[in-house]
């Protein structure tokens, strides 16, 4: 693992609560919670520094507490893939949990100045193994994920770069107060279309399409959303 990452003990508040929030801890009682404490860290990233590799043997799992993580894979050609970006409060690597031996399965970097919460995965599994209860709770938690990973890949295969880019943005509405109207992208553009499965120039045409419609309004980074009625119904088709 990259040692240039610095590690400190988490924030009592700011972070614990992030994780707090996850669907991986929010099914634990309160004796589960302090004990899982003793076992989280926090770690703080340099725009573009690594935190681990793909293939690299795993101990820990994260979730995002400020910034971005970059998920992704080297093509045979030397390309890189953008398999996910994880945005605050999201977590990656829960894959490991239950691999074995446990490897991640793809790199990850920071885009920007980002914190993550690290979870050591062995005393993690130890209390999904004294109790299942939080075990099933858990696993009905990631069904419902898996059931959300299903929704992705069709809006991936089956819906149009207009639709893709609707989608986006509602999203990052529903992330924010419920009154915004303007939205500030969290990455770059040419990240937001690896993301969505779209080219670069593709993603612009479709930004034009929902402008020139008189749904958004796009000025760099920032979007103002000028139908939200209409945006919903964009989304679906």
């Amino acid at each position: 693992m990259n040692t240039s990452a610095r590690y400190t003990v988490a924030s009592p508040r700011t972070a614990l609560e992030t994780l707090r929030g996850h669907y991986l801890f929010a099914a634990l009682d309160n004796a589960q919670w302090q004990a899982i404490q003793r076992h989280v860290h926090e770690r703080t990233l340099r725009s573009s520094e690594r935190l681990f590799s793909q293939g690299e043997s795993a101990s820990e799992f994260y979730v995002v507490c400020e910034g971005s993580i970059k998920l992704f894979r080297d093509s045979a050609q030397g390309l890189e893939k953008i398999m996910r970006l994880a945005r605050a409060g999201q977590g990656f690597a829960e894959s490991v949990l239950f691999s074995d031996p446990p490897h991640y399965p793809v790199h990850a970097e920071a885009i920007g100045h980002t914190r993550v919460i690290a979870v050591e995965r062995s005393p993690y599994l130890a209390l999904l193994e004294a109790s299942g209860d939080t075990c099933r709770a858990v696993m009905q938690q990631m069904v419902k994920r898996i059931y959300a990973h299903w929704d992705e890949i069709e809006m991936l295969t089956l819906h149009s770069s207009s639709a893709r880019v609707a989608r986006y943005l509602l999203g990052l509405h529903d992330r924010g107060p419920h009154d915004q109207s303007v939205l500030k992208l969290p990455v770059a553009k040419v990240l937001i279309a690896a993301e969505l499965g779209l080219a670069p120039e593709t993603l612009s045409r479709a930004f034009r399409r929902l402008t020139d419609g008189g749904l958004i309004e796009v000025a760099g980074a920032t979007v103002t959303i000028r139908d939200f009625p209409a945006l919903q119904r964009r989304a679906h088709f």
